[in-house]
């Protein structure tokens, strides 16, 4: 296409120029259909020169299509750029293909890789992962089970802990299979994979006396009601038995400020500790976020780890192991716990008899470098212990 045009000059005389338009043909994008809109499975169908059907159940169970039938449809999917309509498919099927997970929070590592497990063993069966968190809040916990549920989720992973009557109430009614994580109980109302919280808190104990030590501390948060971290405050109340069972004093288990714990959260309240009992010879933080938090206080008071102060934190996180000096902690392995989470998911959603109520993964005591032998006092020529 060819025109003119007069363009202006600055003493107002014109100059006429031809203006000559390049016309080129423009391949349609992948993925663009005649008329427009997204490409349909039926335009997958024609692409492949298969039936809607086989489409479908290729999409749905791969392993019952021939493998040249399914090369065929994966290669018309990749050049229309076909995305499935799930909504569609939820209403015709009434299955919406997705397990609800809810965790407490997106700060601890530990609840990601748990999640990574889950989500490697409900995907060989087609499923995915919807995730909620809550901050450790009830009120959050609720509406997300609500949500999870309005959108047909055909099973919820629940973090282990008390509920709230409405909460209760609610699970009562479902009839989808339901697995709490990360806790244990004797009588659950629904299934469980975990371990003790209780005994990850005595183990510590355990282990701090067994060193020698007699001034001992825990760390871990308050909660308010609502905003409570359970699981922790379990570690904490089986450190503190473990304590009184051994005649020792649990005056120095300090709990302070509300869940989710962080570093900042075991400095600060490491530094309160110490204000308190400048004579602590060990601690117990409730997670490892905290015991890298306290570790870190120390090394800013000049305050030697393991050499004035033992420390022992809970969870295994990646950074206490590269701490320096390295975090001693009671471990799980939480890929283990979401692995097994999805497989007894599966075996529910596939009915299967004798699925477990109850698995329990146990905890295990790392010790690397952040927990010493405490020698025993010697007494004085006065008599006292120095």
């Amino acid at each position: 296409m060819t025109g003119r045009t007069r363009t202006g000059t600055g003493d107002g005389a014109g100059q006429i120029i031809e203006a000559r338009a390049l016309s080129r043909v423009v391949p349609p994008a992948a993925g663009a259909r005649a008329g427009g809109g997204r490409p349909t499975i039926m335009d997958v169908s024609a692409r492949a020169g298969v039936s809607r059907m086989t489409v479908s159940r290729a999409l749905r169970a791969p392993h019952l299509v021939r493998e040249d039938t399914r090369r065929a449809i994966e290669r018309a999917i990749a050049e229309l750029g076909y995305v499935p309509d799930r909504a569609a498919e939820a209403l015709s099927t009434r299955r919406s293909g997705f397990v609800g997970l809810v965790v407490p929070t997106l700060t601890n590592t530990n609840f990601a890789d748990a999640a990574r497990g889950l989500t490697d063993i409900i995907r060989r069966e087609g499923y995915e992962l919807l995730i909620g968190y809550t901050d450790y809040d009830e009120n959050a916990m609720l509406r997300h089970v609500r949500d999870m549920l309005a959108r047909r989720a055909e099973a919820l992973v629940l973090p282990a802990g008390p509920r709230g009557p409405a909460l209760r109430g609610l699970l009562a009614a479902e009839t989808i299979p339901i697995v709490q994580m990360a806790g244990l109980a004797s009588r659950p109302v629904n299934r469980m994979v975990g371990y003790s919280n209780r005994e990850a808190g005595r183990m510590a104990a355990r282990h701090l006396m067994a060193l020698g030590h007699r001034r001992i501390g825990a760390l871990g948060a308050a909660g308010d009601g609502l905003s409570c971290d359970h699981r922790g405050g379990e570690r904490l109340e089986g450190f503190a038995e473990a304590l009184r069972e051994a005649g020792r004093s649990d005056a120095l288990v300090l709990r302070m400020g509300n869940a989710p714990v962080s570093f900042t959260h075991g400095a600060q309240a490491m530094g309160r500790l110490l204000d308190q009992a400048p004579d602590l010879e060990a601690v117990f933080a409730v997670s490892d976020l905290v015991g890298v938090g306290a570790l870190m206080e120390c090394h800013r008071r000049g305050v030697r780890v393991p050499g004035d102060v033992s420390l022992i934190g809970f969870g295994g996180f990646e950074v206490g192991r590269q701490m320096v000096p390295a975090l001693t902690t009671v471990a799980v392995d939480f890929r283990a716990m979401g692995e097994r989470t999805g497989g007894m998911v599966l075996d529910l959603l596939a009915g299967r008899p004798d699925v477990p109520r109850i698995v329990d993964l146990g905890v295990t005591l790392v010790e690397r470098e952040t927990t010493a032998f405490r020698p025993p006092a010697v007494p004085s020529a006065t008599g006292a212990p120095t």
